[in-house]
């Protein structure tokens, strides 16, 4: 389905000019050119991106921004200014802007802007910002862990598998930290190819590159004194690695072929689904750069490991989607229950919460049926089921062996784990296991 994006700009030939490289790229577009136009579309339809200039004729771009935010918070919306204001882009991104970029546009930088913010809508819009306590054991500690290093001004590195939430928990960190009322920005460091890296995260000068038409602000110095979370940290280049690598040591850095060199004061959060030790010892990944950004490591358990928790994120974005499609849904069938239990859920948070989505989207009744499950995951967690009765069935089996083997022996252990074949630890190991009496 082709992306849809509204631009708001009353220079009506750079609007058309704008529309036309967005269609040559497959997506749909609708032009506007004032503030009161943009909100009377905007409250009728729904866009996957919003691309608007900061100057109009009855308003300018941080309304828009608003607007767009209190309809639906996860909309990208990116502002296009003829005016190089850093106060401008700081305010701009600090309310939720996507990205800024400034006039002339150069039709290259303006696609690659435009895609990475439909990617980073679609990956923000995969978990709630509003965040979830858990209380099994492992999401206890990672939550110790968040409360103990958000008031320092320790790297944080963030290592979890895809779609457990990092981001979630950087946006935490963030929120208890004592760069909270500066901007949050992520970057997907995976988008950033090495011909942009630079620029993206530290800006360049005009006339610095081909396609340098305007001084450019890096995500370095547009956040301030925010929180900058370098998500896919591992995949940047060997010499942007570098590059990043001299302006955490020296906590300053220059704009692509600039000489004036401007002050680092944010909170850096990296994140990878990688494990970035390892691609450091395998020299995948400069060793001194990782432990500059792993002072400190939050570890995101992943969802097969917070069985005791599955229930409560379900009924979450249960709630949320209930809500989205103005639905009245008041839970799920044991049976999807006990699908989802089974299920080993590799895509995480981001997959339980589509899966929900779309559940909830086709309901035709109040409690969510197996019937809106997608067939691969009832075939797999029923593969999974088996696995675990069959598995059960054994241990019950040993169990009995063990039980008998200590009543042949009146309960001597050495004798039982001789008859057993095995060694006495071992026995020892199995009773706790079977929660035998001994």
């Amino acid at each position: 389905m082709k992306k849809k994006v509204l631009i708001i700009d009353d220079d009506t030939s750079f609007g058309l000019m704008v529309s036309g490289y967005l269609k040559k790229n497959d997506m749909e577009t609708t032009l506007v050119g004032s503030f009161s136009k943009a909100r009377t579309v905007i409250s009728k339809e729904d866009y996957d991106l919003i691309l608007s200039d900061y100057r109009l004729p009855d308003g300018n771009g941080l309304e828009v921004l608003r607007y767009a935010k209190n309809k639906s918070f996860f909309v990208p919306v990116v502002l296009i200014t003829a005016y190089s204001d850093i106060r401008v882009a700081v305010n701009a991104i600090k309310e939720g802007a996507c990205e800024y970029i400034t006039k002339p546009v150069n039709a290259r930088e303006l696609i690659h802007v435009i895609q990475g913010a439909l990617k980073s809508g679609d990956h923000r819009s995969s978990l709630s910002h509003d965040y979830i306590v858990g209380d099994g054991e492992n999401t206890r500690e990672m939550n110790e862990h968040i409360q103990l290093v958000a008031p320092t001004e320790v790297a944080v590195l963030i290592q979890g598998e895809s779609g457990t939430g990092k981001e979630y928990v950087a946006r935490r960190i963030h929120e208890l930290s004592r760069h909270k009322n500066g901007p949050f920005v992520a970057v997907d460091c995976g988008a950033l190819t090495p011909e942009i890296a630079s620029s993206e995260l530290f800006g360049h000068v005009k006339g610095s590159f081909t396609g340098a038409f305007e001084d450019k602000t890096g995500h370095f110095e547009s956040v301030g004194k925010g929180t900058i979370f370098l998500d896919e940290v591992g995949n940047l280049s060997y010499d942007v690695q570098m590059k990043l690598l001299r302006a955490l040591q020296e906590r300053r850095a220059h704009k692509v072929g600039g000489n004036s060199p401007f002050a680092i004061e944010a909170r850096i959060i990296a994140a990878s689904n990688d494990d970035l030790r390892q691609k450091a010892m395998n020299g995948e990944f400069r060793e001194d750069l990782y432990h500059r950004l792993n002072e400190f490591t939050v570890s995101v358990p992943p969802l097969r490991e917070r069985s005791d928790e599955l229930i409560v994120f379900a009924n979450h974005f249960c709630q949320q989607a209930a809500h989205e499609f103005e639905k009245q849904i008041n839970g799920f069938s044991d049976e999807v229950l006990k699908i989802f239990e089974y299920y080993d859920w590799p895509g995480n948070l981001r997959e339980l919460r589509n899966v929900i989505r779309r559940a909830v989207l086709l309901s035709k009744n109040n409690i969510i049926e197996s019937s809106v499950i997608p067939p691969e995951i009832i075939e797999q967690s029923k593969n999974t089921d088996n696995v675990n009765r069959f598995s059960e069935a054994k241990d019950m089996a040993e169990k009995q062996m063990i039980e008998e083997a200590l009543r042949k022996v009146k309960n001597n252990k050495t004798k039982a784990a001789w008859l057993l074949g095995i060694d006495r630890k071992t026995l020892y190991n199995k009773l706790q296991k079977f929660k035998i009496d001994y």
